[in-house]
């Protein structure tokens, strides 16, 4: 019988129907002829064998001393291709780009705020400019300059803190491009700081040669000493600190003398942030007479912006000066002249807005007050080192019951310490923030140094152990 095709699976389509349809009708049968045999099959029950299949099933127990003692075979695994050695710079080839790249960063802000200030004398140029603020840039590494009126030496310390930032990341760059970060050698970090110092020397004295001339004369030696004093100061503590050789360093001091050094450091901030502070607000007191000394130059908005960034260029040189005001010693604005709590004496000044706030006269009970500040900045310093030792202890005797007691010695040894550290980097402020601004009265300005370190020393020494020790008194131990 013709089998009829089946349809296809959810189709609709007419065509497809009739065609299948079709091939139905057109289906003829075929006679296939097949042999047949006929099979006898007996009417007796049919016998089948049946196989039982043991299964054995068996119990292992795993021993761990019989699987320690086989042999391990280690698979063959795809090498992979060895490591090429990382390059490192040759170090003068690194020191070279670092120190010049240094050197541009910090020299081309000087360059724009020395050309805003020349537009006070209508002298424009991009060349008067760029060799102004060459000059510029070589007060702020301490290099005098000569003048018509005499030698310029006050260094705007603003300047010079940027200089030395910029070649602190130059020797903590070339450390990691040689390949020296991380090793904790002094070695690798000295000859890192000697060959940008040796660069910067040479770069020194080259901009010296440049910059003398008529109505700036500058000694090329003078500023090759100084390029290689500050390019050695700077570039060495970014390179001891990218080899940790500083943190080396630190673990090899006693702990009296690693704390406080710490603590006259902290001690000495404070004390200069209080001068700032101090500063700032006797020019805020004083911004009428500040606005009066810009607007007396008569000039655009360019100059007046000169004027003042100039004027921000010596705040820090002010906040130095206050701190030395606010320990006794004051400083002095001219040959002959002081400003201290207790005398006020200057002659004529020039018009800057950063003198607007310089004190009419002695200062009677707000004097006392002001006294009290380094007395403050001390205990504070030392109030923080009891509190940064007794964190350690708990660190150190964690899994102890009972919190470990400060030993007397050490926190007012560290204390004492901090007096002398604090003298030390108050007295080489007050030095480099000082100089002259001509022969005549000029010549002297700034405060002493040796009164500034030696009153430092004691005031902030003394006060430094009694905070350390009353914090150390009062505290209350956690149980």
């Amino acid at each position: 019988m013709p089998s009829t095709p089946e349809r296809p699976d959810d189709s609709d389509d007419p065509f497809a129907v009739a065609e299948a349809t079709q091939v139905a009708h057109d289906t003829e049968p075929i006679a296939v002829g097949r042999p047949t045999e006929a099979v006898a099959q007996g009417t007796g029950p049919v016998s089948r064998e049946t196989v039982d299949v043991a299964r054995e099933q068996r119990t292992v127990l795993v021993d761990d001393e019989v699987l320690g003692n086989r042999q391990t075979v280690r698979l063959p695994t795809q090498r992979r291709p060895p490591q090429r050695p990382q390059s490192r710079a040759p170090l003068p080839v690194a020191a070279a780009f670092a120190t010049l790249w240094a050197a541009l960063l910090s020299y081309v802000p000087v360059a724009a705020v020395v050309g805003l200030a020349r537009t006070l004398e209508g002298s424009g140029g991009l060349a008067g400019a760029a060799h102004a603020g060459l000059a510029g840039w070589m007060l702020g590494h301490g290099v005098s300059i000569g003048t018509s009126i005499g030698a310029l030496g006050l260094a705007p310390l603003l300047l010079s803190m940027l200089i030395v930032w910029r070649l602190n990341r130059a020797g903590l760059h070339v450390t990691r491009a040689v390949g020296a970060r991380r090793t904790g050698s002094t070695s690798r970090a000295l000859s890192v700081a000697f060959a940008i110092a040796l660069t910067y020397s040479l770069l020194g004295s080259i901009l010296a040669l440049v910059v003398d001339g008529k109505g700036t004369e500058v000694t090329a030696g003078r500023a090759a000493l100084n390029f290689f004093l500050i390019g050695l100061a700077g570039s060495l503590a970014g390179s001891l600190r990218g080899t940790d050789a500083l943190s080396v360093w630190a673990g090899r001091l006693p702990g009296p003398l690693r704390h406080g050094v710490r603590t006259g450091v902290i001690a000495a901030l404070f004390v200069l942030a209080a001068g700032a502070a101090v500063t700032g607000l006797s020019i805020a007191l004083g911004g009428g007479q500040a606005a009066d000394m810009i607007s007396a130059y008569r000039t655009g908005v360019a100059g007046q912006a000169g004027i003042t960034l100039v004027s921000l260029a010596y705040g820090v040189n002010g906040s130095v000066w206050a701190a030395a005001y606010l320990l006794g010693p004051g400083f002095a604005l001219g040959t002959g002249s002081i400003v201290r709590l207790t005398e006020v004496t200057v002659g004529p000044l020039p018009t800057l807005p950063l003198l607007a706030g310089l004190p009419n006269g002695p200062m009677g009970a707000a004097g006392t007050l002001l006294l009290a500040l380094p007395v403050l900045a001390g205990l504070a310093a030392g109030w923080l080192l009891t509190l940064r030792l007794t964190r350690e202890g708990k660190e150190a005797g964690e899994k102890e019951t009972k919190p470990r007691e400060l030993a007397w010695p050490l926190v007012l040894g560290s204390g004492l310490i901090a007096g002398p550290v604090a003298g030390i980097l108050l007295g080489l402020a007050a030095e480099f923030s000082g100089g002259p601004l001509g022969d005549d009265r000029m010549a002297t300005i700034g405060p002493d140094p040796w009164q500034v370190g030696l009153l430092a020393t004691a005031v902030l020494g003394v006060s430094a152990a009694l905070g350390a020790a009353a914090a150390r008194m009062f505290r209350t131990p956690k149980a």
